[in-house]
């Protein structure tokens, strides 16, 4: 067709769908832009990520309906597609939308705030419940954050999320956002990480001119709003100035009835050097754990992670990645990635004997242990393992304790609690030696030459 045949034909099926489908949808439908029209494919361009998603999960079956209707082709269909160069207008777009359809004040507001979500709230699409996969490990903590998305304020207030890395935590809690701008347009969210939170609260308070103004601004940035959602307040440890800050910003919104949502990798009371105050506020909410999943868990995570990427996988491939990954989600999406890159590169179907040639989940397991990783630590330090294995403090002793800790975490496919259990040592205190070594690593020329010398023991490279 040619262009203005084209936007003819677009408009005349826009308007067909704006006389049956609900008003809910019609500011999603004005911005769309005709791309092209070839062998029955309609292709419609938005600069709205949100807008092309509800479309697509609500009405892509009326919207196909209407165009096989106007053009007279049963096989005809419409493809929507997100364009980051009309996002950047979505503004100006809203404000056409608002002109054309004359909608309410609440509408006009709703469609500003869901078109600013990104920018306002700091959300990431992709964290939603209906991408959340529920299992043991998760289903309590799942069904609090829902519930706290359905009626922020009135129950669970503030919930605290904690468990290891990569287990789903900002997961839930962006989807609580996600929840509330969708259902509930009008209600302010903001999802901040610590260490942003600490970053904007030392610029602006710097000692200017200007501190006490910057100093305003920083808290009607944190305390106007209706639900905060702070990520890894672990991080806030050992910063006392920062800490007390937390407090006010807690402090005001609970006061004024709003929503607080926080996670950690830990339980407050096992953050060093948190309050007293800090600690007793977190806790008196609802504090929910995130474990490892299963392997029923797992094995569903890949499953939807092929089913949402239309990729055709072979189910014992599937079963092989969560049989072996077994820490967190994050660990098996990575292990999902590189096998489909693998296979798109190398132009092969995704089998099992694919993903094990990838992966070498067997080779890895058979050749790298804790057993093996501390006898090799202990012949490097030229000490023994009992002295590794038992309650020694001394220096030597300890840092080569806290080198084998790392390796075991960087090397194996076990856990924290794994870790701690064949040490005997308390999961936290396992936790905190990881993290030492590995904020130490790049800093400190001891450590990296003990990690890449036994590495090379191991036979890992």
């Amino acid at each position: 067709m040619e262009s203005i045949e084209l936007k003819r034909f677009w408009e005349n099926v826009k308007e067909e769908l704006i006389g049956i489908l609900p008003e809910n949808a019609h500011p999603w439908i004005y911005p769309l832009e005709v791309s092209g029209y070839d062998k029955g494919v309609l292709t419609l361009v938005t600069g709205q990520m949100m807008g092309r998603d509800l479309l697509r999960k609500n009405h892509s079956e009326q919207m196909n309906s209407v165009l096989k209707k106007i053009s007279g082709d049963k096989n005809s269909r419409i493809v929507l597609i997100y364009d980051e160069k009309a996002a950047k207008t979505l503004k100006k777009e809203a404000e056409k939308i608002r002109k054309k359809t004359n909608e309410k004040a609440l509408k006009e507001q709703a469609l500003e705030n869901l078109s600013n979500m990104q920018s306002a709230s700091n959300l990431n699409l992709k964290y939603k419940f209906e991408n959340f996969v529920v299992g043991d490990n998760n289903k309590f903590a799942h069904a609090a954050a829902l519930a706290v998305a359905k009626q922020p304020a009135s129950k669970y207030n503030p919930l605290f999320i904690y468990g290891h890395s990569g287990l789903g935590k900002t997961h839930l809690m962006q989807a609580i956002g996600h929840y509330t701008i969708f259902n509930n347009p009008k209600l302010k969210v903001k999802y901040t990480k610590t260490e942003d939170y600490v970053n904007d609260f030392i610029s602006n308070s710097r000692s200017s001119k200007d501190t006490v103004e910057n100093m305003s601004k920083f808290n009607r940035k944190y305390t106007n709003i209706d639900i905060i959602l702070i990520d890894d307040i672990q991080f806030i440890e050992s910063k006392t100035k920062t800490m007390a800050q937390i407090q006010h910003t807690f402090d005001s919104l609970y006061n004024k009835g709003k929503q607080i949502v926080i996670t950690s990798d830990r339980l407050p009371k096992d953050i060093p050097t948190l309050t007293a105050a800090l600690c007793s506020r977190f806790e008196m909410g609802l504090t929910v754990e995130l474990l490892p999943p299963d392997f029923e868990t797992r094995y569903e995570i890949v499953k939807k992670l092929a089913s949402d990427n239309d990729i055709c996988f072979e189910d014992e491939a599937i079963k092989y990645i969560a049989k072996n990954y077994v820490n967190n989600v994050r660990e098996l999406e990575g292990a999902f990635t590189k096998v489909c890159a693998y296979s798109e590169i190398t132009e092969q179907d995704l089998t099992l004997k694919l993903a094990k040639d990838v992966l070498k989940c067997d080779e890895k397991n058979e050749e790298t242990s804790f057993e093996k990783i501390t006898q090799i630590t202990a012949n490097y330090f030229e000490i023994e393992v009992k002295d590794i294995m038992s309650s020694a403090r001394n220096q030597k002793v300890s840092f080569a304790r806290h080198i084998c800790i790392y390796l075991c975490r960087e090397l194996t496919q076990k856990s924290f609690m794994n870790i701690a259990e064949f040490y005997n040592k308390k999961h936290t205190t396992i936790m905190f030696a990881h993290e030492k070594i590995k904020n130490e690593i790049n800093t400190n020329q001891e450590i990296a030459t003990a990690i890449r010398e036994i590495k090379q023991a191991l036979k890992v490279f």
